[in-house]
């Protein structure tokens, strides 16, 4: 759509997983990187991490009011919208879930669907270790998934970046979940 823009891609790896930093942390590092961006050349900025989304995004769009400030958000609407009084399981990392943003979110659809929270920490540290169909990858998800009766799941969020790349994974765990992926 937009041939003739050049695009600045930045993945901060020095500083990964954020999911697992203090938010003021989350917030230095952010401003710092939208900074970096601007400095650039940037006439918008796409936050491609939910974490980051969650603590920072409307701080920035605060602090740069003629740019537009794009994030991303686990994609709890169309799962809970998907399907009547649905059991909803979202994976996400402990900031995304505790951030009032997420809980924002969750509050309008409560009444919907039985949205359960399921903080994952230690997943992104697998996905960046190559552990995306491996045995340690399923017995993590099993022990996760475990205090759900599987049947009773209707849809599992990917609420971080990192885990599309194990969509299949989940999927071959929870074979008649449908996974949602806000990407």
């Amino acid at each position: 759509l937009m041939p003739g823009e050049d695009y600045i891609y930045y993945g901060d790896s020095a500083n990964a997983p954020y999911g697992t930093k203090p938010a003021q942390e989350l917030i230095d590092l952010t401003m710092k990187n939208a900074g970096f961006l601007l400095e650039q050349g940037s006439k918008t900025i796409v936050v491609a991490c939910n974490t980051a989304t969650s603590v920072a995004a409307n701080l920035l769009r605060e602090r740069y009011r003629d740019i537009p400030i794009i994030g991303i958000e686990p994609a709890l609407k169309p799962a809970v919208l998907a399907k009547e009084h649905s059991r909803v399981l979202v994976m996400a990392t402990i900031v995304t879930l505790e951030q009032k943003r997420f809980g924002d979110m969750m509050h309008l659809y409560e009444e919907d669907a039985d949205i359960i929270k399921v903080p994952c920490p230690g997943l992104v540290e697998l996905i960046e270790g190559g552990h995306l169909k491996d045995q340690v990858l399923v017995d993590y998800l099993e022990e996760k998934f475990a205090p759900y009766d599987k049947n009773e799941i209707d849809a599992v969020v990917l609420g971080c970046t990192h885990y599309p790349l194990i969509k299949n994974t989940v999927q071959s765990v929870l074979p008649n979940t449908v996974i949602y992926d806000g990407g």
